[in-house]
């Protein structure tokens, strides 16, 4: 059944959806300082394109935090409003439910990708 699901979810809106993800970790490593946030796009990047069947694990540390701090103020806001308003849109029908839930995860994750892992 999640295959099911995360084929319809890229043509949904997934693979925009990991493009965005890859295309943000591409822009943070142009920078020696970004490559940290950039690596970890990519780890996400795989999750946005296919997250039926997928968890997200939440932890914390010293370094991730300021970490999370570093990728909310230049990338982390604009991408979870992104996913939230996609999330909202595909809502609206009762078929469209389990891919807006799925932009919802993605929306948080957005917010603070440092310290979480996908299982």
């Amino acid at each position: 059944m999640s295959l099911l699901g995360n084929i319809l979810w890229l043509i949904f809106g997934g693979f925009i959806s990991g493009i965005s993800w890859i295309l943000a970790g591409c822009l943070c490593c142009i920078t020696v300082i970004g490559i940290p946030l950039g690596l970890q796009c990519f780890k996400f990047a795989g999750l946005a394109f296919c997250p039926f069947g997928k968890q997200v694990i939440y932890g914390g540390g010293g370094f991730s935090f300021l970490a999370n701090i570093i990728w909310l103020i230049f990338i982390g806001i604009e991408m979870a409003f992104a996913h939230a308003v996609v999330g909202i849109l595909l809502c609206i029908t009762i078929i469209g439910i389990p891919f807006g839930k799925q932009f919802f995860k993605l929306a948080k994750l957005s917010l603070m990708p440092f310290g979480a892992t996908v299982i």
